[in-house]
């Protein structure tokens, strides 16, 4: 877009936008003032809205969010993840996540210092106050996330301020930042029951501070003597925070695990056109094709593939029907990984919820034959292929109507992430009780009929992380099992600093093609446009990455800082480290 010489002086020193010239040009202080424009509770509403657009929805043509874990060891997709590759040599000269941060955090600031200009009912305009400091609170944490501290900027600023050569806050004072602009959008923002519907009310606020204590506790707890560590370590008071918000909305009472009495319940919860009935769901996006709002889920999943499909990591995760790790149960055999449809007999239900399996239905088909799934994808090409063997079936819908053009709804907050930020927080703080996971894990796992898990767990000899405790082991498992394909798994890669255990060196691995039952049918493209390792399994980034991800431990956990930024901070910004 177009810049006005103005516009960069304000934006591109430290903080500039790629769309600010718009930003401005909406309320030009030389036309138009706050006071004639904001005078109504609506009119903060209305400005509030171009803020919604930031939450990660299905959008385009793709899986939507079922996608988002294309940039972890969950799914693997065509493009290969560069980050994990670990072979970018220099930091960009611009960014769009920096760039577009900082101007959505500018509009919060310039909302905040004029809303208290318009007149009506106090308790409208104290909810929406709220919720702009909500949003400041997601868009710091996604710098947070991405880059570490930066600099925090809570006021509109013009060419000479001196802020705009502000340093980079310490990741962990930014941290405290945000949590006490969540508590301000909690105690602010109207509990669900009276709040307007599609709108944040005060369980979202709970929900994200939740996370966000949980992101910033364990990267401390993690991180500790790395080159990422904060200046000071915290852990234990975001751990606490992180658990008393979730406990806080648990004993609410406004939300309960939706569960209805079929044995595809799971399946069933991720392809609803309509939310507004179920519980569990916090928050969501509608869509609805007379309104011109749609997206393409019901068509690229599970029909084509994708482009990507589910790691043979993800599915060894999931633990036998016994509640024990399939290394161990007499359940589970090795002979089971030949064929799909014997590899999810005697598994968590939530396996054969996630990926699609011979007679799986696809689509019903009224009046012809209904479809179902026989072989994975293998013959297409791009976006029209699987990856793995392990097809996505989850988010998927039987849907005829929806088979090109969807409009089932994008779940975007739901309670069972906060049940699982609740018992990591506390086991994480080595308080966590038999009677915590009966309120928190074994509720998700008692939706699917699978056993409760106990505060001493069996032992996987096999566990991801061999330097901790069975039971954080297998409170991660269980994150990574309910929330898997919803874009949580790159975040809960980082913050761990999981990098040595599970990335470095690794290639993603899917289906055992050699051996099984689908290899007389794909014999032609075994090793010709579906390649194999020397152990039978499908291994697609065999001749791209011989050696396996090259993540660099001492910089890839973070990404760098826009070296124009850099250039234009005058010193006052550091790069991080490995990217000097």
């Amino acid at each position: 877009m177009k810049h006005t010489k103005f516009i960069a002086l304000i934006f591109i020193l430290t903080f500039s936008i790629g769309c600010s010239d718009d930003l401005l040009d909406k309320l030009p202080e030389d036309e138009i003032s706050p006071e004639a424009y904001w005078k109504t509770p609506n009119d903060l509403a209305l400005f509030l809205n171009q803020f919604y657009t930031s939450f990660p929805v299905h959008n385009g043509y793709n899986g939507g969010i079922f996608e988002f874990d294309n940039n972890s060891d969950n799914l693997a997709d065509i493009f290969i993840n560069n980050r994990f590759v670990g072979t970018s040599s220099n930091a960009p000269t611009s960014d769009g996540s920096w760039n577009n941060g900082y101007g959505l955090i500018r509009s919060v600031n310039f909302y905040l210092e004029n809303s208290g200009t318009a007149q009506g009912d106090a308790a409208l305009i104290d909810h929406y106050d709220g919720e702009a400091y909500f949003f400041r609170a997601m868009f710091y944490y996604n710098l947070l996330k991405r880059y570490g501290g930066v600099p925090y900027i809570d006021k509109t600023l013009n060419t000479d301020s001196p802020e705009l050569y502000t340093a980079r806050m310490p990741r962990n004072e930014l941290a405290t930042k945000i949590v006490e602009d969540l508590d301000k959008a909690i105690a602010k923002l109207k509990p669900r029951s009276t709040a307007e519907k599609f709108r944040v009310h005060q369980g979202i606020a709970l929900s994200l501070k939740s996370s966000v204590c949980l992101y910033e506790g364990t990267w401390e707890k993690y991180h500790t003597g790395d080159d990422f560590a904060a200046p000071e370590n915290e852990s234990t008071k975001f751990l606490q925070w992180a658990a008393d918000a979730a406990e806080m909305l648990i004993n609410q009472g406004e939300y309960s695990i939706y569960n209805n009495g079929t044995a595809k319940t799971y399946w069933d919860l991720f392809n609803q056109v309509d939310y507004s009935g179920i519980s569990e769901v916090m928050f969501w996006k509608k869509y609805n094709v007379s309104d011109g709002v749609s997206h393409y889920v019901g068509h690229y999943l599970p029909h084509t593939g994708s482009g990507t499909g589910v790691t043979k990591s993800l599915v060894d995760s999931y633990l036998a029907i016994d509640g024990q790790p399939i290394s161990v149960s007499p359940l589970y055999s090795a002979s089971q990984e030949s064929s799909l449809t014997t590899i999810i007999k005697d598994r968590d239900p939530r396996l054969r919820q996630t990926i699609a399996t011979p007679g799986d239905l696809l689509t019903v088909n009224s009046g012809v034959p209904d479809e179902l799934f026989e072989f994975p994808t293998f013959r297409g090409n791009n976006e029209i292929t699987n990856t793995t063997g392990y097809q996505i079936y989850k988010g998927g819908t039987t849907d005829n109507d929806q088979r090109t053009n969807s409009y089932t709804g994008a779940i975007i907050f739901r309670y069972a992430e906060v049940l699982l930020n609740y018992a990591e927080a506390k086991a994480e703080l080595g308080s966590l009780t038999q009677g915590d996971l009966d309120i928190s894990i074994n509720l998700l796992r008692a939706r699917v009929g699978m056993p409760s898990l106990s505060i001493t767990p069996v032992s996987d000899p096999n566990k991801a992380f061999p330097g901790l405790s069975d039971l954080i082991n297998e409170v991660r498992r269980e994150r990574r099992v309910e929330t898997a394909l919803e874009g949580k798994r790159f975040d809960d890669l980082m913050r761990w600093a999981a990098a040595d255990e599970l990335i470095v060196g690794k290639r993603l691995m899917g289906f055992k093609i050699i051996g099984s039952d689908m290899e007389a049918e794909f014999s032609e493209e075994i090793n010709a446009s579906i390649l194999v390792n020397s152990s039978g399994y499908i291994d697609p980034y065999i001749n791209t990455i011989p050696e396996g991800y090259g993540f660099k431990l001492g910089r890839d956990y973070l990404s760098p800082i826009p070296t124009e930024q850099i250039v234009l901070s005058q010193g006052s910004l550091v790069q991080n480290p490995g990217w000097e």
